[in-house]
């Protein structure tokens, strides 16, 4: 809905200067996969206390990101009921991936999905410019 909309593109600037701050030291990438282990390493880390587990890709744009505990899910209890307001926090979080990405040249589409609390899945799809 609005909310998620509106949350997503709060995340989305956020990410954008989150991303322009933590990279001003940092060496030029030198391809999209560098772009998003950076991303799963030291982006989250300094986000969210904590690496990526596990990330994907079928080398033809699409990466996925598995957070096994994801920070802002492990607060709520793992109920059905609390499914539905995950989608709330991820939006947020989906943007400020997008965001940051976009700063380093990267346009992308970014979703989310939650199978069982408090794991995640981002799923990234690059958009060839």
């Amino acid at each position: 809905g609005r909310c998620t909309t509106k949350l997503e593109s709060m995340g989305f600037r956020v990410g954008q200067g989150l991303i322009e701050r933590f990279t001003k030291d940092t060496a030029r990438f030198k391809d999209e996969l560098d772009i998003m282990k950076f991303i799963c390493k030291d982006f989250w880390t300094t986000v969210f206390k904590k690496q990526i587990d596990n990330l994907r890709t079928n080398h033809q744009g699409i990466y996925v990101l598995q957070d096994n505990k994801f920070r802002l899910l492990t607060q709520m209890s793992a109920g059905k009921q609390y499914l539905e307001h995950a989608p709330k926090y991820l939006a947020f979080t989906c943007g400020l991936i997008r965001g940051g990405l976009s700063n380093l040249g990267i346009k992308s589409i970014v979703t989310a999905e939650v199978s069982s609390m408090p794991a995640c899945k981002f799923q990234v799809m690059i958009q060839k410019m």
